[in-house]
């Protein structure tokens, strides 16, 4: 009772999240898929015309024939699976123990259409929300371009490619293990995305790397704004080869720099160890470039401060420093100033002229002063010409420019401190790295991209600081991983320079009255940044307020109002009395992949790994394996023994054959393939049905593929007597070779299961209850439950409109707490057991839907997801 008393008196602490004023084309939802017109779902064309005539160039195998014709890419529609807000999860556990905002408001202007426009795709713009897209990045970059129109739009590309050449050093299998180690069964990737990424990168080594890096470098510089740049990080195997591909893609002289930072402090080797990776930095156009400089703090015995080797103490007698202090290792008196004395010379005129000082009477040493006679005069005034030697030197202190400028050598950037938390990811990036290439090429509001998401890092510093983004990967793992990381994150309130918080600072920093007119919260106005004195000899000199007779206070304050000020971009100034979360994100994914298989429709640089792997019987070996293993579940008596099972020459459906049930009742079945790389989608499982319930019928209509889409369980409901069986196929048929795990034929296609869900009405409130995943036995027609053990979270949308999937709740049953720093600084608005309901398996009570239907989206952790839809009152 005492934490609510001091609640109503000093109020809630505030929670906010940055709004953008920007707009983004309207894509289809999932849910909305069938009010896309025909034309608008079949992939765009995209024609990138190569030029083998630029010179030098890098030649690998294969390149010749690449370059006799144009990189042709297709460009196929992104889906919105999922709108999240996380301010409104964070508001409805508040709810629990004060007052807070309305979740329905929350989300009631993600979008800001009304249905006859939200189903007019592509048509109009919606208010802004961040992405997160799940695809192969060269198509969702080419459908960014052309269906979206963002061609030109995306101020910076950080691109985070695998360094070496070894299958398993780059991805991560599940969201519970980050230990990945080469050459491990155990730890290679089964998502079908990323094998056909591994193909196409590795097939033939470091030509087919080439040829994908290229092709994908290409498709981003499309992205760029004139004043745009790309990051490349890269280890040492592979940065001289991919150094020449951007100079064959951006130009050489678009070259901007390289730069090193440090990955570790020691490494083990079998010669010279290696402790950097590089950062390859291009412009779009480096003559239009947007660039802002960043420095570091001076400090003695520091990088940017060994030229000041004296101090001058209060009372304006001076000294060497000491070893101690010049180390840094011992403070300076109280009121002494760091200082060296540096030449008065130049080589260029005017600046030949006598000059008294203490009675002597001085010359040049060489060439000419690097001032006027005016100038000089008011140096002396301001006592900052000493003699040094037989001539005469310039008093520069550390204070007067207490900063240096951010160079290409970065040692800071190592140790678990640099990832803003426990390292999620096998091969995730140090924050600091990714923060300063934003910071450098960016302002608040501006576009960022990154299409090698990983752990989301790129994502997390573009949200801290304001920049809107887009980041994509083809591995489930890192997006679940990313999604997580992005829902329960917290930031600094930077104070905005367009509000009424960051006008009186900026007035109080400037000595400007600030304006009186309305304010926006434009994050494009950027914040309120610290900033540092640049006082220099050419200041001073051209200072019009210093005179003769001046006192020493008099002289420091006309030499402080002119002196130029220089913006700390990675410091602004911070409300440490408000919260920041995420802003809306979306969770989007690429249309079902089967219309993309055609090799036609795919870049000639990514066809050899397929052809070399057989892809042509693909159908045929799917059809002789399933022949001779059967469909289980996760027992083993539980399974269809196919007692027939042939090809058949169907639209969607490639296989027809009977078994018998546990009765002796013989069952007709048909089997329809999904895609060999992709996601099997509603619309598979709709046309695969009608053609099944047509002619002679069947009793069991069973769907394989590698991956799902979360609404498959929903639409294999909606067939009567049909039952569709959507049933999961261990990627390891298409792994083959020696490099991959054999895996028995007991477990090559499994029943892909649904949520079992307990729904109960308490004091006219709903509370969902998640018992497991449901697993049908495919011999009885019976459905039974399994544990939640590989669940790793769960998402309720409370009033399911059929139109999107909001997350209004969200739940982590993984392990990790990840909401634990949101946790501490809201500790006094949110009481203890609030926060233990977002690592349940029973939700928080929530008001019956207005629409009537609640769905439940469950994901495991492996990236899998399910969904399905109840009605509710």
């Amino acid at each position: 009772m005492a934490k609510r008393s001091r609640k109503k008196t000093t109020g809630p602490k505030p929670v906010e999240a940055l709004a953008h004023t920007d707009t983004r084309v309207n894509i289809p939802t999932d849910e909305l898929a069938d009010f896309v017109a025909s034309e608008e779902k079949k992939p765009s064309t995209l024609r990138y015309p190569r030029d083998p005539s630029l010179d030098p160039q890098l030649v690998w195998q294969g390149k010749d024939e690449q370059d006799g014709e144009d990189l042709v890419v297709q460009a196929p529609p992104i889906y919105i699976q999922e709108k999240i807000e996380p301010r409104a999860i964070v508001e409805d556990l508040r709810r629990r123990t004060a007052e807070a905002d309305d979740e329905l408001r929350l989300f009631s202007d993600f979008n800001g259409l009304e249905f006859d426009q939200l189903v007019d795709f592509y048509q109009h713009d919606v208010n802004w929300s961040n992405r997160l897209i799940l695809g192969d990045s060269l198509q969702v970059m080419a459908s960014l371009a052309e269906k979206e129109n963002l061609r030109g739009q995306v101020q910076m590309i950080y691109i985070d490619p695998p360094y070496g050449i070894k299958f398993g050093s780059n991805w991560q299998v599940s969201t519970r293990k980050r230990d990945v180690r080469d050459g491990k069964d155990t730890d290679l990737t089964r998502q079908p995305e990323q094998i056909r990424a591994f193909r196409d990168t590795w097939e033939k080594g470091i030509h087919s790397y080439l040829s994908y890096l290229r092709d994908r470098l290409t498709v981003a510089r499309d992205l760029l704004t004139e004043s745009g740049s790309i990051f490349v990080q890269i280890g040492d195997e592979n940065v001289h080869l991919v150094r020449s591909l951007l100079d064959e893609v951006f130009g050489r002289e678009n070259h901007v720099a390289d730069i090193a930072f440090r990955k570790t402090a020691s490494a083990t080797a079998e010669t010279l160890p290696t402790i950097y990776d590089s950062l390859i930095w291009y412009a779009r156009n480096r003559e239009e470039i947007k660039y802002r400089q960043l420095f570091r703090p001076k400090s003695l015995g520091g990088e940017g401060a060994t030229g000041y080797t004296h101090v001058e103490l209060e009372d304006g007698s001076t000294r060497r420093l000491t070893q101690e202090e010049a180390a840094g290792l011992r403070e300076l008196p109280s009121g002494a100033k760091a200082y060296g004395d540096h030449s008065l010379s130049s080589q260029r005129p005017p600046g030949d002229f006598p000059v008294e000082l203490e009675g002597r009477t001085y010359r040049p040493s060489s060439g000419y002063w690097k001032t006027s006679q005016e100038g000089m005069a008011r140096l002396i005034a301001a006592g900052r010409v000493v003699r040094s030697g037989r001539g005469l030197a310039y008093r520069r202190y550390l204070a007067d420019f207490p900063a240096f400028p951010l160079a290409n050598m970065w040692l800071d950037t190592m140790g678990q401190n640099q990832f803003g938390g426990p390292k999620r990811f096998v091969v995730q990036t140090a924050l600091r790295v990714v923060e300063r290439c934003v910071l450098m090429s960016t302002d608040p509001g501006d576009l960022v991209l990154d299409p090698t998401c990983g752990s989301g890092t790129t994502a997390y510093v573009a949200e801290q600081w304001g920049r809107r983004w887009i980041t994509i990967d083809t591995s489930r793992v890192a997006l679940a991983l990313t999604r997580t990381r992005l829902m329960s994150a917290r930031f600094p309130y930077y104070l905005l320079a367009d509000s009424e918080e960051g006008r009186q600072k900026e007035a109080e920093l400037t000595g400007v009255p600030a304006s009186d007119g309305p304010v926006g919260h434009d994050v494009k106005k950027g914040f309120v940044y610290k900033r540092v004195p640049h006082i220099t000899l050419k200041s001073i000199a051209n200072n019009p307020d210093i005179r003769e007779g001046m006192t020493r206070e008099e002289i420091d304050e006309a030499i402080r109002r002119h002196a130029d000020q220089e913006l700390l971009y990675d410091q602004p100034y911070e409300d440490k009395k408000r919260v920041r979360v995420t802003g809306r994100f979306t969770v989007e994914s690429l249309s079902p992949h089967r219309i993309l298989d055609p090799d036609e429709e795919r870049p000639e640089s990514e066809l050899t790994a397929d052809k070399e792997t057989g892809a042509d019987g693909f159908v045929d070996m799917i059809i002789a394996n399933l022949r001779k293993a059967g469909v289980q579940n996760t027992r083993r008596d539980e399974r269809i023994v196919f007692d027939t099972l042939e090809p058949y020459a169907g639209a969607w459906i490639q296989a027809v054959g009977e078994f018998t049930g546990k009765h002796g009742e013989t069952k007709r079945v048909a089997v329809s393939i999904g895609p060999e790389h992709g996601t099997v989608g509603p619309t598979q499982v709709k046309e695969a049905a009608k053609e099944a319930v047509k002619g002679v019928g069947f009793d069991l209509l069973v769907v394989c593929g590698f991956a799902f889409d979360a609404r498959v369980g929903e639409t294999a409901k909606e067939f009567g007597d049909l039952v569709v069986l959507p049933t999961k196929m261990n990627p390891d048929l298409v792994m083959g070779g020696d490099l991959l795990k054999k895996t028995g034929a007991g477990n090559l296609f499994m029943v892909f299961g649904e949520p079992d869900v307990n729904i109960k009405e308490e004091d006219d409130q709903i509370v969902v209850e998640l018992r497991g995943v449901d697993v049908y036995d495919p011999t009885t027609g019976e459905i039974r439950s399994s544990s939640t053990d590989d669940i790793a979270c769960w998402f309720i949308d409370t009033n399911y409109n059929e139109e999107s999937f909001f997350v209004r709740h969200a739940y982590f049953t993984g392990g990790d707490k990840p909401y634990e720093k949101l946790k501490k600084t809201l500790r006094a608005d949110i009481d203890e057991e609030a926060w233990a309901t977002l690592y349940s398996t029973v939700s928080r009570p929530f008001p019956k839907p207005e629409t009537g239907k609640i769905a439940v989206k469950v994901i495991n952790h492996y990236g899998d997801e399910v969904l399905k839809v109840y009605e509710v009152g």
